[in-house]
């Protein structure tokens, strides 16, 4: 691993600045560009440390601030390790910020980071790479779908919703995705049950798009996130070796 040089950027979106977090090799470079999507907690150290991580083994990463509409990062206040007595409380003071990302608005944002990447002296030119976690694993799937000359590969990790029946699921987006994908399903996951991890699936084959799609037996919810209840050391060590593999076949 690399020293890393992490940074607070402001990014200016058609809604208001987006505050985000830029880490990369403090040395050399321009570095292949990954655009990290948080989880439904936020931006906050435990997401910058991951971003070093990614950062450490190579790459420049941008971790916005999705719910920027509604204030910086965080946009509730967290406690330092998050158990599940205080995910109620803390959902309900983050609802607003879930109401305003719709995907219209996400995709929108996403369009914005992707550009100001392009732009970023320490991303190397060419399409970049996605990584998402909980309700990022979804955004990491439409945004492929999206902007598919842009994006050469995503990843999901405990992803919710992302194969369902409603009219913007976004799996739909699966036939105009080009580059590669990962998925590391929670095991009973509640968010995603059997029946969306196949249809996802289902959807992925069909169009043709080169994909693995694995369940973390007895991995929960939430189990890449070491300040929360849910993490899961040897799944999330799993989860890099499989992000990692993904980034050094597409870069």
């Amino acid at each position: 691993m690399t020293a890393v040089q992490g940074t607070a950027v402001d990014i200016r979106t058609e809604d208001g600045v987006c505050d985000a977090y830029l880490a990369h090799p403090a040395e050399g470079g321009p570095h292949p560009a990954v655009l990290f999507y948080m989880d439904a907690f936020g931006l906050r150290p435990q997401l910058r440390s991951m971003a070093d991580r990614l950062a450490g083994a190579g790459y420049t990463v941008l971790v916005p601030n999705l719910f920027h509409r509604n204030g910086r990062a965080p946009v509730a206040e967290l406690p330092e390790f998050i158990d599940p007595a205080a995910r109620p409380d803390l959902f309900r003071l983050l609802g607003p910020a879930f109401e305003a990302l719709t995907p219209d608005r996400a995709m929108r944002d996403a369009d914005v980071y992707l550009r100001w990447l392009q732009a970023c002296p320490a991303a190397a030119d060419g399409p970049v790479a996605l990584t998402g976690y909980c309700m990022g694993a979804g955004l990491a799937l439409r945004t492929a779908g999206t902007f598919p000359d842009r994006v050469a590969a995503a990843a999901g990790f405990h992803g919710a919703n992302l194969a369902t029946e409603a009219a913007d699921s976004p799996h739909l987006v699966a036939g105009r995705i080009t580059g590669e994908l990962y998925f590391g399903h929670a095991d009973q996951d509640p968010g995603l049950p059997a029946e969306q991890q196949e249809r996802l699936t289902a959807a992925l084959t069909a169009a043709g798009v080169r994909h693995t799609c694995e369940v973390y037996e007895g991995a929960p919810h939430g189990y890449t996130q070491a300040d929360t209840a849910a993490y899961d050391p040897a799944a999330t060590e799993r989860h890099w070796e499989a992000l990692l593999g993904l980034l050094e076949r597409t870069f």
